[in-house]
This record gives structure tokens, C-alpha cells and sequence, in this order.
């Protein structure tokens, strides 16, 4: 698989609600390794396909060492909120803090095209939270307060 570059804040892709996977096709399953790879190329613990610049609504998460493909995933259930700084790749050098759910199920196609359901609570379901909102064209910093550089 690929390296690709992030696409930064500014780019219209990271503002467009990503397009719907009709099929799981090879290109598809490459894209998941493409994500794969570029996040942890980039030490993240999640990517959408619109931070490479691909209107898809596919992303990857490892957010506790077990990596999560998604494919046209939606929450269906949540509960509970946490507040924690976030960041996010596509907006280098800013944290800011952000209310999200504390658990949260999302159903959602694997690579093999079959409808499966995945329930997080803590950091997995704040990552799962913060790409979904990628593929609505949502960035953190849209939902965060106080925001201020990295330390």
C-alpha cells in the first residue's frame, strides 16, 4: 500500500459530506490499506478518506492497538459524554477540548461487504466519533472550546 499526504484545513474536501460506498471493490479494499498505512505513518489513531483527499466515507482507527476498518458507518447507539483534548492530523499543531459520547455502537460494512456493529467506550469511541465526523465534513475544531496550540 501508500503513504499520502494529509490534506490540510482549507481543503473543500475536508467540508463535503463524503460519498456513499455502493460496492466494495479492490479500489476500496486499497484505500483501507492506504489509510492504514498513512495513519500510522503519521502516528495517528484515526483517518477518513477525505483527509486524503477522497470523498469516500471509508476510514480506519487504532485507538487501543486493533485496527478498525469502517465503510459507510453510522452510530446507532451512544451514551454517556466525556470532554478531552483532541487533535487531528488535518489541522496540524492545535488541540482543543471536545464533548463526545463515552460509548458509542456503530453499524458499519467490513472489507468483505458484510453489515457488522461495533460498540467502544473511551478513546475508541471518541476516535470513532471524531472520523465519522470527517465524513460528514465535520472537523474537531467545529465542536471544540478552548483551542490553543500544542505544547
Amino acid at each position: 500500500m501508500a503513504v499520502y499526504q494529509i490534506v490540510k484545513n482549507g481543503d473543500s474536501v475536508l467540508r463535503e459530506k463524503a460519498k456513499i460506498v455502493g460496492q466494495i471493490t479492490p479500489n476500496i479494499i486499497k484505500l483501507l490499506g492506504n489509510l492504514r498505512d498513512t495513519m500510522y505513518a503519521a502516528n495517528g489513531v484515526g483517518l477518513a478518506a477525505p483527509q486524503i483527499g477522497v470523498s469516500k466515507r471509508v476510514a480506519v482507527v487504532d485507538a487501543e492497538e486493533e485496527l478498525i476498518e469502517l465503510i459507510n458507518p453510522e452510530i446507532i447507539n451512544q451514551e454517556g459524554t466525556q470532554t478531552d483534548s483532541e487533535g487531528c492530523l488535518s489541522v496540524p499543531g492545535l488541540i482543543g477540548d471536545v464533548i463526545r459520547y463515552n460509548a458509542v455502537c456503530v453499524r458499519t460494512l467490513n472489507r468483505y461487504g458484510e453489515t457488522v456493529e461495533i460498540c467502544r467506550e473511551g478513546l475508541a469511541a471518541r476516535a470513532l466519533q471524531h472520523e465519522i465526523d470527517h465524513l460528514d465534513g465535520i472537523l474537531f475544531i467545529d465542536k471544540a472550546s478552548d483551542i490553543r496550540p500544542v505544547d
